[in-house]
């Protein structure tokens, strides 16, 4: 998958993953290295399981999403929350 392609997904993913978990998004940049690292969360959790997205942009999507959503629960459940409010 090209550099290009990678961004999209990622970009795609951890706009979905920021929406499902916190309700909105992290910015453009932000929903991007989200969906990347969740690419490669997913990937190692699908590979586990014996499954793959093939080259499929759309399976592409689910893995970064999947791993995305876990990336940010993990973050939810070991980061405390800033007293700091704006």
């Amino acid at each position: 998958m090209g550099l290009l392609i990678s961004l999209i997904v990622g970009l795609i993913a951890g706009a979905l993953a920021g929406m499902f978990v916190r309700g909105r998004g992290f910015g453009i940049i932000g929903d991007t290295l989200v969906g990347l690292l969740g690419g490669f969360i997913g990937g190692v959790l699908f590979g586990l399981l014996g499954l793959s997205a093939d080259n499929n942009i759309i399976g592409s999507i689910v893995v970064s999403f999947v791993g995305a959503v876990v990336l940010l629960f993990l973050v939810k459940a070991f980061v405390p929350r800033s007293t700091v409010t704006v």
